[in-house]
């Protein structure tokens, strides 16, 4: 089987298409990434030179290229993961969230609805990855199951909803074969320090003010990378097409909770004082319509696919912590030049 895995220099397709490289060597897995600032192929250094495993930089946006690409490769799949997923970035630039988001995820659609009408057979499956950000927003009870109707409510999620859409379309519409699942808040090794955890991560090892939005309040529920990453897994292999699983880490934690825990966690690490790290604690002005609360309900994916995520939150972050402080090399390259830049801009000025 030929997979094209999108994305996946980044932060969840990296760890996909690791989990697909090893444990399936008679696959052909090639990633597709336009490398832009959160795409890294030092995310894949271990896999780079597997017989199985093939890079192709380009950009899903360019239409011409894909269907180029799809023609001369024949794919049997699509593991579709590549998107701007920043909230703070798509409230600056929401076009550029529209062009990735939605007309890129077009593109792929376009060009998978031409391998599949020509050869039924060899188009087996377009695997869509999207966020439970689609649903919007909580009260203080409940939680989103896959039938929750969408109501986003930042440009980064109705980017999401709107491909979702259209990939329920391509289905509908042309026959294509077509899933999607709908994830809570990743965290792991490699993530961008752009978001929450590795951001407070970077700037607790460096003895710099940890920005907590508002009084720190939302709540969302966190999945370990490498959990999702099987996930992903099981539902490329079990799911029947036509099918939406919500995949979830049965994780709620506030912001606040969350930075507490890894304050205590690097106190330890660090070897500093009971303490210490939590004084860096900053409150900051909040993101405009920040969703208060997020919650998977992913009893749909456990009963009828069999997927537990493998550890509790505590354990996921603690091994978290470890990558980081023995892979500075990686931090310190990933955090050089606009990185900087765009930190200044979005907090310090808050």
């Amino acid at each position: 089987m030929k997979i094209l895995i999108t994305g996946a220099a980044g932060f969840i397709g990296s760890h996909v298409a690791r989990l697909f490289v090893n444990k399936y060597p008679t696959y052909t897995i090639h990633n597709l990434d336009a490398l832009t600032y959160a795409g890294n192929l030092a995310n894949l250094t271990d896999i780079e030179n597997k017989p199985n495993y093939t890079f192709i930089k380009g950009d899903i946006t360019d239409a011409p290229f894909i269907n180029t690409l799809f023609e001369k490769e024949k794919y049997n799949a699509v593991i579709h993961l590549a998107a701007e997923s920043h909230v703070d970035r798509s409230i600056t630039n929401p076009l550029e969230f529209v062009m990735t988001n939605v007309i890129g995820t077009v593109n792929l659609l376009n060009a998978a609805k031409v391998l599949h009408k020509a050869n039924p057979n060899g188009f087996k499956l377009f695997y869509h990855v999207s966020t439970d950000e689609v649903y919007g927003a909580l009260g203080e009870t409940g939680m989103f199951v896959e039938t929750t109707a969408y109501d986003p409510h930042s440009p980064y999620s109705a980017s999401k909803a709107s491909s979702d859409h259209f990939v329920r379309a391509y289905h509908d519409t042309y026959g294509l074969p077509a899933l999607i699942s709908n994830c809570s808040n990743n965290y792991g090794p490699n993530h961008f320090p752009e978001k929450l955890i590795p951001l407070c991560i970077n700037n607790i090892k460096n003895n710099k003010p940890l920005p907590i939005y508002g009084k720190g309040e939302n709540v969302r529920d966190w999945l370990f990378v490498k959990d999702h990453a099987t996930a992903i897994d099981t539902i490329f292999h079990k799911a029947k097409p036509g099918s939406t699983y919500n995949i979830g880490g049965h994780n709620e934690w506030t912001n606040i909770d969350v930075i507490r825990l890894l304050c205590k966690v690097m106190d330890k690490k660090l070897g500093r004082a009971v303490g210490t790290n939590e004084k860096l604690i900053t409150f900051v002005k909040d993101r405009a319509g920040h969703d208060l609360r997020y919650a998977i309900d992913a009893s749909k994916l456990q009963n009828e696919l069999g997927w537990v995520p493998s550890v509790t939150f505590e354990e996921g972050l603690d091994q978290t912590v470890d990558w980081y402080l023995q892979n500075e090399e990686w931090l310190n390259n990933v955090t050089s030049g606009n990185y900087a830049n765009y930190y200044e801009a979005q907090y310090v000025k808050r």
